[in-house]
């Protein structure tokens, strides 16, 4: 869930902030992108430091560094009146580079401590609890707003704090049973991984990154339009823009629960969720009243929550423990990379066409649902619905 805060929370007030700093659409947009793309560079780095050392030797110095970014962001109004924006960007890299540590570490973690078809269901329960961040940010974002703009800022160190004392507190890692690979040993599995099995890895990436480029960036959309449109501020605001976000957790927690190892079943929700997506991308164009606007839109929060936690048990399930740090980060990384880019590509599209960008992502959403039924091959269940053996069991014995 602190990886969802560093930016979901932000989305309310970034019309405040444009104006409180003077900034342009793509300047105020920034501010989510630089989050992002810090993260996504550090996140396969901190994937390896896991593997090499451990989960929490990871995740703890990464809340830290979290928390201490919101600390310089949130004091850069304060201490600076020409630079406050440059320290902002600053303190919200230091923020992606501690967000990094953080939710693909948590999903490798779950995958050292879960298997079968509790694996699923708890990685359902983290794709959940990522929405769940993404439903409260609004509304908390914006009522922080009504104190004062920046005080978003001083939530993070919050959350991380509290955070960081339960990770130490309740997480016991099991015991290294061997140990740490050579790095050139580490490096050659993974290349021999992605030899075998990188095209369907590559869509899986693919749609990851798809699914937070559309969220993130139709959330930009949403926040700007019911803003100058239709003059709903405040925490009205942050409430309507948690609705989507509330079904996308609500799928996301029973698809969790109900795919087990079935492949098959996963590769069938990820295809037909992309092709939700897709339908309410399409139909978007025609509406623009609130409410029909609102009720097309969850077509794609139903989509994106039957997505995310099967491609979640996917990837996870990928490699054995000693790389899946590795592999679960990259597919971090590349959904980082997604969210970096919705806001300031949906910004340049919103001053393109509207049409134009709502059929550019339903156009994106049907090619990713293409190569993900191309791509994606899948071992046949047994009779109790789960399969007996891995879909990259020839990948296991490289370790």
């Amino acid at each position: 869930m602190i990886m969802t805060l560093g930016n979901s929370m932000l989305i309310p007030i970034l019309p405040q902030m444009r104006s409180a700093l003077d900034l342009t659409q793509f300047e105020v947009s920034l501010t989510i992108t630089v989050f992002s793309v810090a993260g996504a560079i550090f996140i396969p780095f901190f994937g390896y430091l896991s593997d090499y050392f451990s989960r929490k030797a990871v995740i703890i110095p990464a809340l830290i560094l979290y928390a201490l970014g919101g600390v310089v962001a949130g004091m850069a109004p304060v201490l600076f009146s020409e630079q406050a924006y440059t320290w902002i960007l600053a303190g919200r890299i230091m923020q992606g580079i501690g967000a990094a540590g953080t939710t693909p570490i948590a999903m490798a973690l779950t995958g050292d401590l879960f298997k079968g078809g509790q694996e699923s269901k708890v990685l359902g329960l983290v794709e959940a609890s990522n929405a769940f961040g993404k439903v409260i940010s609004p509304i908390l974002g914006a009522s922080l707003a009504l104190i004062f703009w920046y005080a978003v800022f001083f939530a993070y160190p919050a959350f991380g704090l509290i955070s960081l004392v339960l990770t130490w507190i309740f997480v016991q890692e099991q015991a290294k049973k061997a140990a740490a690979l050579p790095f050139g040993q580490y490096l050659k599995g993974l290349l021999t991984i992605f030899k075998h099995e990188g095209r369907w890895l590559l869509s899986a990436y693919l749609a990851g990154a798809v699914c937070l480029f559309t969220l993130f960036g139709i959330l930009f959309y949403l926040s700007d339009v019911l803003e100058k449109t239709y003059q709903v501020n405040g925490v009205l605001k942050g409430g309507v823009l948690a609705i989507p976000l509330l079904v996308m957790l609500t799928t996301a927690y029973i698809t969790g629960s109900l795919i087990k190892k079935n492949q098959q079943l996963m590769k069938n929700l990820i295809v037909a969720g992309l092709v939700l997506m897709t339908i309410s991308f399409a139909l978007l164009v025609f509406f623009t009243n609130l409410y029909a606007f609102i009720g097309i839109l969850l077509l794609s929060s139903v989509g994106t929550g039957l997505v995310l936690p099967c491609l979640n048990s996917f990837i996870t399930g990928a490699v054995g423990k000693a790389r899946r740090g590795f592999v679960t980060s990259l597919y971090g990384s590349v959904r980082f990379l997604g969210v970096a880019s919705g806001p300031p590509v949906f910004g340049w599209l919103m001053g393109w066409s509207r049409t134009g960008m709502f059929l550019t992502t339903a156009g994106l959403t049907l090619l990713t649902a293409l190569l993900i039924l191309l791509t994606v091959r899948v071992a046949a269940p047994d009779p109790a619905g789960e399969t007996k053996d891995s879909l990259f069991k020839k990948m296991q014995p490289v370790e």
